[in-house]
């Protein structure tokens, strides 16, 4: 199994499912190039790097083929392993790329991310006590979770400390800007496929961020929502995304 973060987060995003996940799967969690503790971006960024960064990846640890499970920048980057025929079957928690064509929602969630960026530079240096209280730790996690009580305050430092250190993320969201997001060839992706939306994301919102999955790319995919759910489905309800995934992925 391949699991792939989403924008300006790590591995460790699926620290919580892993352990479910692992009792069935060898699992490579890789961090995708330009995130913090992964490979720096080398040259201009294209649509097609976090796929090929990916399939790297696998080949580096033999998995010609996997189940492939992604979130938010990871869930379009699994589906595009898909339609290169490396997966056996795909699960996206709220990938990104669906707006519709006309949808300024784009621009928009790029002057977010921009924005977060540039905010955990500077809180940063205060992360540890940030997360020392309730009210921190909502507020640190408020983009990304409905739920995030159960989700340990080191976890939440790192993630704040992980978007701050995405040294690549300025590069990435100046390229978006400029040429938009890739088309995805959804007409070659020959796995099963399911794709899992919370009702309460606040990054891309559902209904209207999967637009394009939902009416032109993949109407016929396994469509899943989740009620009070926030952006990040493996961080906001661990043990339902983990059955999620796994219920998917059985041989």
């Amino acid at each position: 199994m391949v699991c792939l973060h989403g924008f300006m987060e790590t591995w460790r995003t699926w620290e919580l499912v892993l352990p479910a996940l692992e009792r069935r799967h060898d699992v490579l969690a890789p961090t995708l190039p330009g995130h913090a503790g992964g490979p720096a971006l080398e040259g201009e960024p294209s649509g097609h790097l976090m796929a090929d960064a990916a399939e790297r990846a696998m080949d580096d640890v033999g998995f010609d083929t996997a189940h492939v499970v992604g979130s938010s920048l990871g869930g379009f980057v699994a589906l595009q392993l898909a339609a290169r025929g490396r997966a056996r079957t795909a699960v996206a928690f709220a990938p990104a790329g669906g707006w519709a064509r006309d949808d300024a929602l784009f621009g928009e969630v790029l002057a977010l991310q921009a924005r977060v960026y540039e905010q955990a530079r500077a809180t940063a240096p205060h992360a540890e006590a940030i997360v020392t209280t309730a009210a921190g730790r909502r507020r640190a996690t408020q983009l990304i979770v409905s739920n995030y009580e159960h989700i340990p305050p080191g976890l939440i430092a790192h993630q704040m400390l992980a978007v701050a250190s995405a040294g690549g993320a300025p590069a990435l969201i100046e390229h978006g800007l400029r040429e938009g997001y890739d088309e995805l060839d959804a007409q070659t992706i020959a796995c099963p496929v399911r794709i899992v939306w919370g009702t309460a994301d606040k990054l891309l919102p559902w209904p209207s961020a999967a637009a394009r999955f939902r009416h032109e790319w993949l109407p016929h995919a396994d469509w899943v929502e989740l009620d009070g759910v926030g952006h990040s489905p493996q961080l906001d309800v661990p043990l339902e995304a983990a059955q999620l995934i796994l219920g998917f992925t059985a041989d």
